[in-house]
């Protein structure tokens, strides 16, 4: 990874427990979707609870090129998008996105919807693991669109029109999810989709898209069946809170012995992290306002754990908590069943005096799709290990985050490079850190 100027360089000066109050916005995982699904509309949407994030300020920049007017609301965090005025966009223009986000792949069925032609640059994202787009476009050959690779990109077109159509995913992919569900409600017919992914955030994602005209239906066994309308409105909607970011933070009070209450933090859609949570020895405090999160001192427990899509323990959730889990009595098993390369970024930890083996083998007892196929996504993390300050290169969103918690908890100072990957998906992570009282600072600039 190229190491950019000392903007992008944190000095971490750790050993103090972050203590506090924080909040956290809209969900990374759905307000640039529900941005997206804006593009179908025939009338302005609103949409609120938005946090200031690099996937939404590109989303904001692809929708603009393409002629959506989007203009900041009456309250903090509101966003008014008008898609009245859709055209296309300079290829230029859009290649310039390129490799910052995968979210445009997002852009095909509303465009198709909208313009009968649609153009996808190289997509970008966090290196965790397979990611397959070829699957995108599978999906929306089945709905009719041709689709023609160019030397910068993928040209879509839908000359007869977007069909309904039957698909059954491989596996339960929330990007898979969301491309269905954004190409189908203005496609001609019915779509059923069979193992779809049902997270909180593609259940949000279906409520947008009901308040805007759509037809769409859940049964328990992960079908979901869209009809198509003719014509879709606007929506006005509140994004549910980022239940990720608030489990990060849960992580950093565990990690550090300290006291976070997170505003904005719901039980409902973090029960599963919350039950983990307390089996390591953390304790928890919920009100209508949000959770507080605390270490409340004695030996964190080693847990046995493993990954899956919801309502299992998120992917997501899985390496801020492996940071505590270093300082757990025991030995604790983690198996990732989700993104096959995700535990690449325990190296770093060890370097700062973790103990953590990898191993190919599935260390768990559900059945896993990197069986036999050589992929490290099995750890034992022994502990409690005293962590010491280092020189960190961040490698993906929630491993960076992980290491700023690992930073945070060591002994000495950690230069923590490339931290602007951070803020694609955790809002003004800074200034939350020195809110908590963190000893950090940029080279040459102060923060706390």
């Amino acid at each position: 990874m190229t190491v950019n100027g000392a903007d992008d360089v944190l000095l971490v000066h750790g050993g103090t427990p972050l203590e506090g109050e924080i909040r956290v916005r809209g969900a990374k995982n759905l307000v640039p979707k529900a941005m997206v699904a804006a593009l179908l509309g025939s009338e302005p949407s609103r949409l609120r609870n938005v946090p200031d994030i690099r996937d939404v300020r590109v989303v904001r920049g692809l929708l603009q090129l393409h002629g959506v007017t989007v203009r900041p609301g009456e309250e903090p965090g509101e966003l008014v998008l008008d898609p009245t005025r859709v055209e296309s966009a300079n290829v230029a223009d859009i290649d310039a996105h390129a490799g910052s986000s995968r979210i445009p792949i997002l852009f095909c069925g509303p465009l198709l919807h909208r313009l009968g032609h649609a153009f996808i640059p190289g997509l970008g994202g966090c290196d965790i693991g397979g990611r397959p787009i070829d699957f995108h476009f599978d999906v929306l050959r089945q709905f009719g669109a041709v689709i023609e690779k160019r030397a910068d990109g993928q040209y879509l077109e839908a000359p007869k029109g977007l069909r309904g159509t039957k698909i059954r995913l491989p596996y339960p992919s929330v990007g898979a999810t969301e491309q269905v569900l954004l190409t189908a409600v203005l496609a001609d017919g019915v779509t059923e989709l069979s193992n779809a992914a049902v997270e909180p955030e593609i259940e949000d994602l279906i409520c947008v898209l009901q308040k805007m005209g759509a037809i769409i239906a859940m049964d328990t066994d992960r079908t979901i069946r869209i009809t198509g309308v003719s014509k879709l409105g606007g929506y006005t909607h509140r994004a549910l809170p980022d239940r990720l970011e608030a489990a990060s933070w849960a992580s950093a009070a565990l990690a550090t012995e300290g006291d976070i209450y997170v505003h904005g933090a719901q039980q409902r859609s973090m029960m599963t992290f919350l039950n983990t949570y307390r089996k390591v020895g953390g304790a928890f405090q919920i009100d209508d306002e949000g959770i507080r999160f605390w270490h409340p001192g004695g030996q964190l427990k080693s847990i046995a754990l493993e990954t899956d899509v919801h309502p299992g323990f998120q992917t997501d959730w899985q390496q801020p908590l492996v940071v505590a889990l270093t300082q757990a009595t025991g030995l604790s098993i983690i198996h990732e069943t989700v993104y096959e390369s995700r535990l690449g970024f325990t190296s770093a930890l060890n370097q700062m005096g973790a103990h953590i083996q990898l191993y190919r083998e599935c260390l768990g007892g559900s059945h896993c799709r990197f069986g036999q196929r050589n992929f490290l996504h099995s750890a034992v993390v022994s502990g409690p290990t005293r962590l010491q300050g280092a020189d960190l290169v961040i490698p993906d969103l929630r491993g960076g985050f992980s290491y700023l918690i690992a930073a945070l908890a060591a002994q000495g100072t950690s230069r923590v490079h490339g931290i602007d990957l951070i803020n694609r998906g955790y809002e003004n992570f800074m200034e939350k850190l020195v809110e908590l009282g963190a000893k950090v600072e940029l080279p040459g600039k102060a923060l706390g």
